[in-house]
């Protein structure tokens, strides 16, 4: 394995400190290598580890999305985020492990792969051939259903924000179309692409969503689905709607047992570009200087009115957690903790995505706001300054206050690189530990996939539950020494190398991905 010859031993991983060390630098040609086409779907290959043993324990599948197909044509997509999407799954059972991938047979990806050339426009900027004239007034906006990809009882979902999720086949991958859920949408009603997955918190699983229509006055729909591996898995246990005024750009929000937290950040948008055909819709957005966003809390019983609470200065696309201190304030705290940049960070028209200067793009860092709920004031506390994106907790502290928190973060201290290393952060501590795949390896989302819950226990055999840092961190590297991606398996407890599984496949950097037990 040549990924990160660099990095520290043994086991690859290090303490690190708060002082700043020295970037070591990274090829650029090596980070833009994976912007490519996917050229080939398999079907249950095995995958042999080139270094380490596959924990046995694993035993599941690990789904991730992203764009698979960036240029059509001759013609490249303006933004990776409009490119086709393309569900991969891993399999682990019995130390083993195999590999599955498919493109989501979207009505759009479809059309051009007969037509052989561009045929819609992307949000993110990228047009059909012919220049303005032919994109003007052409508001069609294309379901490329790569941002998400989660287990829904039987369904597999392939998931984008601004329309209708894909099921799938959770084994063969092969999509059986656009699923409304039994009625519970309509068709192309905006459905997260962000869920948040409820551990208990009301007696059973549950996916927690939102669906968004943004206007001078926004509207939320919210909504609950049971999550559990029972008999009613994927109905719809609860749904309610708020309006809000203002423009709502949501990607992510977080959930506590009694909150669903979002945070408005201070967007404007003009459609004109769009309309006339020289933007695409995301690039119409704009950050309103001087001004704040909001922190909506809807109760998630439906009862009462959501809270209205200024935020900082800032904009969010991803939260890390949230939870609920009853015993600060007169009425208590919601806490919550997500990735701020200075602005809102997007690629201008002319501006080509594999040459972007990393300088100019604001940092991700990951702050705690504690909101009072009976006062209103929030209080910002930096948890970590190093630039970071795609954080997650363990998904049994979903909703509740956890110890350690897991991200992908650049591998130099300051400013802003491409996403090289993961980090393991002591939120109590602040002590962290990191694994590099620095200098020729790019990191995507990390996935924690905590240790299985024991047995019941025996007089003869006491259960012992696992610690809240037991388990393993998956993440898929980009290798740019040899221009593929390896899986590699992580100890979540010490970020020690576990395993590292070459693919058969090069996957562009993605986006989300999900762990679904056998």
């Amino acid at each position: 394995m040549t990924i990160a010859p660099s990095r520290p031993e043994p086991g690859n991983t290090e303490a690190t400190s708060s002082t700043a060390a020295a970037a070591p630098g990274y090829d650029r040609a090596d980070w833009a290598s994976a912007f490519r086409n996917v050229g080939t779907e398999l079907t249950a290959v095995p995958l042999a580890a080139a270094s380490g043993t596959i924990p046995s324990e694993l035993s599941g599948s690990l789904y991730r999305n992203g764009p698979g197909r960036l240029e059509r044509g001759g013609q490249w997509v303006h933004h990776p985020f409009d490119g086709d999407g393309m569900i991969t799954a891993v399999r682990f059972e019995s130390g083993a492990a195999c590999l599955s991938n498919r493109f989501v047979r979207t009505e759009g990806w479809l059309a051009e792969e007969k037509a052989g050339k561009v045929l819609y426009r992307g949000v993110f900027g990228s047009q059909k051939p012919g220049g303005p004239l032919a994109n003007a007034f052409d508001l069609r906006l294309k379901n490329i259903a790569n941002t998400h990809v989660v287990r829904l009882g039987e369904k597999l979902l392939a998931l984008w924000e601004a329309s209708s999720p894909h099921s799938l086949d959770p084994v063969s991958l092969e999509t059986e179309g656009v699923d409304l859920l039994d009625g519970v949408l309509a068709g192309g009603e905006a459905f997260s692409a962000h869920p948040r997955f409820d551990p208990g918190h009301h007696g059973q699983e549950r996916m927690v969503t939102f669906g968004v229509k943004a206007g001078p006055r926004s509207t939320i729909r919210l909504m609950e689905f049971d999550a559990s591996s029972g008999d009613g898995a994927g109905q719809l246990v609860a749904d309610q709607k708020r309006s809000f005024n203002g423009f709502a750009f949501l990607h992510d929000f977080a959930i506590t047992p009694n909150w669903a937290v979002f945070l408005q950040n201070a967007m404007s948008f003009n459609p004109l570009g769009f309309v006339l055909g020289w933007k695409g819709a995301a690039q119409c957005l704009g950050s309103k200087p001087g001004e704040s966003g909001q922190f909506w809390l809807i109760p998630r019983s439906g009862e009462g009115e959501p809270l209205q609470i200024s935020a900082p200065e800032g904009f969010v696309f991803h939260h890390l957690n949230a939870f609920e201190d009853p015993t600060a304030g007169a009425a208590g705290q919601v806490v919550v903790d997500s990735i701020f940049y200075d602005d809102f960070p997007s690629i201008g028209p002319g501006v080509d995505f594999r040459a972007v200067d990393f300088d100019t793009l604001p940092i991700g860092q990951l702050k705690r706001c504690r909101i009072d709920l009976a006062s209103g004031e929030v209080s910002t506390e930096l948890l970590e300054e190093r630039c970071c994106e795609f954080a997650m907790v363990n998904p049994r502290r979903v909703g509740l206050e956890a110890r350690y928190a897991w991200m992908a973060v650049t591998e130099q201290e300051r400013g802003n690189a491409p996403l090289q290393a993961i980090e393991k952060l002591d939120l109590s501590t602040g002590e962290r530990r990191t694994w590099s795949a620095a200098p020729r390896g790019f990191v995507s989302e990390p996935v924690m996939v905590p240790r299985p819950l024991p047995e019941a226990a025996t007089a003869d055999s006491p259960s012992v539950e696992p610690s809240e840092d037991d388990g393993w961190i998956l993440c898929v590297v980009w290798n740019g020494a040899r221009c593929a991606s390896d899986l590699v398996i992580l100890n979540a407890a010490d970020l020690s190398e576990q395993a590292v599984l070459p693919m058969p496949l090069a996957l562009p950097h993605g986006l989300h991905g999900s762990w679904a037990a056998a």
